[in-house]
């Protein structure tokens, strides 16, 4: 099942790197929305920035891809207001490279970059990846984490706290998610995309079941006033949040009793999961790959 899964993520890859060629002659170009207090969200082309700028300095959550380091660098030093700006620290809410793809560009200029201990493992050794174009090569030494954690940590910079708590068993084995307390934001990396099925790594030690599990988690921390950053997608609140987790257990519940009546995985592919859910399939993964990744973690 896991083969067929990676086959069907390979060709959606395919697709996207398609693309990605098609704009790599496109400058690289970075949006900036002002949020609360220090807080900026910063676009470019992979997972959504969170940056932090203020008296202690500039610190980041996740990175984009590498060819878009010096757009980020540019943004930042722009809102900073001078030059010579990097960042303090970069924290990595996973591994994968659309948000961690710049962390040797940081490193190199004396960034203090900031993750699970399972992102420093996968970072630093070979993985095999055919879903995402093939083997996975181990980071550069500048790439890696020089700080980790097994669960949770706590940083006081820019006169707030940030909570940086990890969710096992979700999009990856190595998922955080990154609370600013004072400002009322977190940012939820790939554990959130927003209206769209969620891509769920389980090759890299991901589950549907506890993905679902650690989105209800957040859900129940925040409040109607927090601000939700997705790890792809604009801003969200708790609302946005709680359409998404109604979707996952309406979804997976679904495929589950159907697999149970003996439907075939080829029946669901078929006949879908109805049309509440189509608008739901327009991202990188799509109706029949969600379908396929639920069955999967199923054992089927």
């Amino acid at each position: 099942m896991h083969k067929l899964l990676l086959l069907t993520l390979s060709a959606a890859l395919s697709i996207g790197a398609a693309v990605a060629q098609a704009q790599a002659s496109e400058q690289p170009a970075v949006t900036h929305s002002a949020l609360a207090g220090p807080l900026h969200l910063l676009q470019g082309k992979g997972g959504n920035v969170l940056a932090s700028i203020g008296d202690d300095g500039i610190l980041i959550v996740d990175d984009d891809y590498a060819d878009y380091a010096q757009a980020y660098e540019d943004t930042l030093q722009r809102l900073a207001a001078k030059d010579g700006t990097a960042p303090r620290f970069v924290l990595n809410t996973h591994w994968h490279s659309d948000h961690t793809g710049s962390n040797q560009y940081w490193g190199e200029r004396g960034a203090v970059i900031v993750a699970h201990d399972n992102v420093y493992q996968r970072l630093s050794t070979r993985q095999d990846m055919k879903a995402m174009g093939g083997i996975v090569e181990p980071s550069p030494r500048a790439a890696l984490p020089l700080v980790t954690y097994a669960d949770s940590m706590a940083l006081r910079f820019n006169g707030g706290t940030l909570e940086v708590q990890h969710y096992p068993r979700g999009h990856t084995d190595g998922d955080s998610v990154v609370y600013f307390l004072e400002q009322n934001v977190v940012h939820m990396g790939d554990h959130f995309f927003k209206d769209r099925f969620p891509f769920v790594d389980l090759v890299s030690g991901g589950s549907v079941a506890g993905y679902l599990s650690n989105v209800k988690a957040v859900l129940e921390r925040i409040d109607a006033a927090t601000i939700v950053v997705p790890g792809h997608g604009s801003l969200a609140n708790k609302e946005d949040l709680q359409r998404f987790v109604d979707m996952l257990e309406a979804t997976t519940a679904q495929v589950q009793l159907r697999l149970s009546e003996g439907e075939t995985l080829d029946d669901i592919l078929n006949s879908g999961l109805g049309e509440q859910w189509q608008s739901w399939g327009r991202g990188f993964i799509n109706e029949a790959n969600w379908i396929r990744t639920v069955a999967a973690d199923l054992g089927e």
